[in-house]
Parts: structure tokens; C-alpha cells; sequence
């Protein structure tokens, strides 16, 4: 295997990766990630224990165990840009040697669940409720960075989706990738299922309007009327794509869960988000706990 340089993979002075501030051996292979630097300590408080405790910038992580499972937190800030440095870290400290700079010939593939809060894009899916994203679909243009490979599904989702909403002309070409089915189907009682929006940021990419104007004020109503088959869209937010469509070059088990906050339909927004998002994560740590 070659040599991966200096300036490719960072390595501080303790011998942690850049970013991340984290060791190889300061990491589980399952890991939950989360926007909010503050909301890893949140996630964290349900431990039984924390071995570890990292923090650089906007990236905070900690490793501990409930009963036997090994557990990492590692928060990601807002946005894909913020995923691809989380998730290509992730991965290279489970699979690249830091002594030889090599890629190890034995790869580990990670379970990546983010939690995270987001808006519905129909009416009938509430405020407090939950969401397990089948797809990360994104219209934020980090994937078209990679070399992809969908499957003929993902293909023609794309292709419909394109079609319906126009939004290849003046925009970045979306993209797709799928949820693992893995992790999926223990994420089935009390979750609407459905295709999730990556965005490129909060406001105008959202079709919020404050003092600018729109230069697609048809967005949520083309969003929220797409249908391919049996899959529509459910809601959107600004990571999900990213972790889909990275986790899966680099061979990894994705799965983004939202807490939705807002209804873009109905206007409302949670009179108790932060209740929300405390359900989500005692919700999900549940079931991550029993997870092989």
C-alpha cells in the first residue's frame, strides 16, 4: 500500500487526526453524530461510562459504553462541508495506519447513526415527531466531489427528481444514496419513513424568506409534491446526503434520525424542541444498545 503524506492526513502532535482530535483507539465502531457540540454531552449523560473526552473547534467527541456496547459521540457542526471532514476522519482512524500511513488491508466498516433535528415537508408527519431517512437526497453539491455508484433505484430517483423540480439548471446536480437496511429496520415503530433533503444552508436554500428574495420560490411546494413510486419526500435538513453518499463509498452503515421541529406545511414550530430531541436520543440509545 502507498504512503498517504503529510499534508493528506494530519497528525497532530499526540498522535490524533486533525479535525477530530481523536486517536484510533479513542473511537468505537459505533457511532452516533449529532450537529450541536453541546448536544454530545446530552447524549453522553446516558453512558455508564466515558473512557474518553476530545475537543477541537466545533468537533467534540466521547467514547464510553452502555452495559457492553462501545459507543462514540462526535458532534459535526452544520452542514456537508462539516461532514466531510467528520467522515473521512472516522474513517481513517479505523482504516489507515498511522505508523505507515497506509491503508490497512483488513477495513472496518463503521455504524454511523446521526441524530439531529429537521423540518417536515408534509402535513402529516407533526412537530415532535420522528423520522428515519430512507435516502439522503442533496441538493449541496459535496458528493459530485466523489466518484459515486448508484444503483439503477437511485438513478432513476435522481432522474425523476430533476425532472419534477427543475432544480438542475441553476443549481447543483443532486444526488442520492440510501439508508443502511441494516440499521433501517430497528428504526420502524413510532418513525415515519421517508426520502430526506440535504440543503446547502438554513434560509434561502430552505425557501425561508426574510428581507432577500427567492430565486426558486416554488422549492417546498416542488419538495413536498415529489413522488417516485411509494417514496416521497419527508424533510430536509443540511447533513444527511453527506453521510449517506460518504458512508457509502467508504463502506460504512449510515442511518440519519430527525426530531422534527418544524412543519414547512403548517407552519408550526415545537413549543419544546429540546424535549424533542431528548426523546430522540433516549429512543434511539435504546435500540442502539441491543444492536450486534
Amino acid at each position: 500500500m502507498s504512503r498517504i503524506a503529510e499534508s493528506e492526513l494530519i497528525i497532530n502532535s499526540r498522535g490524533a487526526i486533525y479535525h477530530l482530535n481523536c486517536r484510533p483507539e479513542e473511537i468505537a465502531t459505533t457511532i452516533i453524530t449529532v450537529g450541536d457540540p453541546d448536544r454530545v454531552a446530552e447524549v453522553s449523560k446516558h453512558f455508564d461510562v466515558i473512557d474518553f473526552k476530545n475537543h477541537h473547534r466545533e468537533f467534540v467527541a466521547h467514547t464510553g459504553a452502555i452495559g457492553s456496547k462501545r459507543i462514540t459521540c462526535v458532534s459535526t457542526g452544520i452542514g456537508t462541508d462539516n461532514i466531510d471532514i467528520v467522515l473521512n476522519e472516522l474513517d481513517a482512524l479505523v482504516n489507515i495506519d498511522f505508523t505507515t500511513r497506509a491503508i490497512k488491508e483488513k477495513l472496518t466498516s463503521l455504524d454511523i447513526i446521526r441524530i439531529g433535528t429537521s423540518g417536515s415537508l408534509q402535513e402529516n408527519i407533526p412537530v415532535d415527531s420522528f423520522v428515519a431517512s430512507t435516502h439522503g437526497l442533496g441538493i449541496d453539491n459535496l458528493l459530485n466531489f466523489y466518484r459515486q455508484n448508484n444503483n439503477e433505484e437511485e438513478k432513476q430517483l435522481v432522474q425523476s427528481f430533476v425532472t419534477q423540480t427543475q432544480l438542475h439548471q441553476q443549481f447543483s446536480y443532486p444526488y442520492i444514496s440510501g439508508a443502511s437496511g441494516n440499521l433501517l429496520k430497528n428504526f420502524v415503530q413510532n418513525f415515519h419513513h421517508g426520502i430526506t433533503v440535504t440543503c446547502p444552508g438554513f434560509y434561502a436554500p430552505q425557501g425561508r424568506v426574510l428581507r432577500m428574495g427567492l430565486a426558486n420560490p416554488s422549492l417546498i411546494d416542488n419538495l413536498t409534491s415529489f413522488t417516485f413510486g411509494q417514496h416521497r419526500i419527508t424533510n430536509f435538513e443540511m447533513e444527511t446526503a453527506g453521510i449517506y453518499g460518504l458512508g457509502k463509498i467508504l463502506g460504512h452503515h449510515c442511518l440519519s434520525l430527525s426530531a422534527i421541529v418544524a412543519n414547512r406545511i403548517t407552519k408550526e414550530f415545537s413549543k419544546d424542541g429540546a424535549a424533542a430531541v431528548e426523546n430522540l436520543i433516549t429512543t434511539t440509545l435504546s435500540i442502539v444498545e441491543k444492536l450486534p
